[in-house]
């Protein structure tokens, strides 16, 4: 497991952040909320910051949606990317209201001329552009609606329309692209990922589209981010789950802490329980979870600590062992393990505070 990138890509710079280069792997989202409802789009961009997601999308379906694109940036504190479909006059609108970056789906956005519009908008305004390449919307569906191609033919389908995109964008002078090859199956994903990395050094966002419910989405977007993050590919994650999109952010850092590349909030080790144990192993670490993030000082201290809740003395001396603190559980008490040295015994009611007590006086 390595800790840090290994394919060199040029660097972007969204807004105030840059992604590419040496930067760490960034985690981002997209409101689910009605663009044309500005309050309940600053207010949920707001939450998401606090959940610790650093770049948002916002579909942009027509102008009425474009033209709240400024106040929206205005309000927030990360950058924001105008998700443009079908209308280049959405994105050259969203390039004139000062948003941090534009998508644009090859696949939709419409012939030569028009994407030159866009360039031209964005080039004026200094900001960088996604090339957001969809299996479903692919440019060739036209003419073979339905074709029966290997998951192989697919991807090279989808990286010859994302490098004919990039082509237009390098031939027009411009060289702030991002680009991103989603399939909503994890072989294409990766296939289309890695076939595009042996040919550019053009950052990539990398993620599964329309992954699914909670457990399926984050299983699915686990391996097909995890197989690309292994290799080395990856400058920006989505983790697309049909949830709240604070959940889709803490998705995103629990598979860049597993693979080693950022730390956010504790690792936190439990047991899954078996009929052995006789203390609600569960009910205490959804409560500390539910503490540690909602609390940003709590959360800054406890990053990158190794927290181990076991429920009983089988596995839990040793795990707990291994973590900075944690505990393990007898009868309704459990011994309270520090560096692998057993300090004293705490009552299962009290486990929680104790371990909240002891993040707060950390450093």
């Amino acid at each position: 497991m390595h800790t840090h990138k290994v394919r060199k890509t040029r660097v972007v710079k969204i807004g105030k952040f840059a992604i590419g280069g040496n930067n760490p792997v960034s985690v981002q989202s997209m409101c689910n909320t009605d663009t044309r409802d500005l309050r309940a789009t600053i207010d949920q961009i707001r939450r998401l910051e606090a959940a610790g997601c650093e770049i948002i999308r916002v579909a942009v379906p027509d102008m009425a949606a474009a033209k709240n694109l400024g106040r929206i940036s205005k309000a927030i504190d990360i950058p924001l990317v105008a998700d443009i479909h079908f209308d280049w006059r959405l994105a050259v609108e969203a390039a004139r209201q000062g948003v941090d970056k534009i998508r644009i789906n090859p696949g939709n956005i419409g012939e030569k001329d028009k994407v030159r519009e866009v360039i031209k908008a964005c080039k004026s305004a200094g900001i960088p552009i996604r090339v957001g390449v969809n299996c479903g919307s692919l440019k060739i569906l036209k003419k073979i609606p339905a074709p029966e191609w290997s998951s192989y033919e697919w991807a090279k389908m989808m990286v010859r329309e994302a490098l004919d995109e990039v082509r237009l964008l390098e031939r027009e002078g411009f060289k702030d692209i991002v680009v991103s090859l989603k399939a909503d199956d994890i072989e294409r994903t990766v296939m289309a990922n890695l076939l595009f990395s042996e040919k550019s050094d053009i950052p990539l966002h990398v993620g599964v589209t329309e992954a699914g419910s909670f457990l399926a989405g984050t299983v699915k977007s686990s391996l097909g981010i995890g197989l690309l993050l292994t290799q080395g590919i990856g400058d920006t994650i989505r983790v697309s789950l049909t949830e709240d999109p604070v959940t889709q952010v803490r998705a995103a850092y629990e598979i860049l802490k597993a693979m080693g590349l950022r730390q956010y909030g504790p690792n936190l080790i439990s047991c899954p329980t078996c009929g052995r144990c006789q203390v609600n192993v569960k009910k205490v670490i959804d409560e500390i979870e539910e503490r540690v993030y909602a609390d940003k000082t709590l959360l800054k201290r406890s990053t990158g600590k190794k927290i181990a809740i076991m429920g009983c003395v089988v596995n839990g001396p040793g795990e707990a062992r291994e973590a900075d603190f944690g505990i393990a559980g007898g009868k309704g008490r459990g011994v309270w393990i520090e560096r692998g040295k057993q300090i004293k015994v705490v009552k299962e009611s009290e486990w929680v505070n104790e371990v909240i007590r002891k993040i707060r006086g950390l450093k």
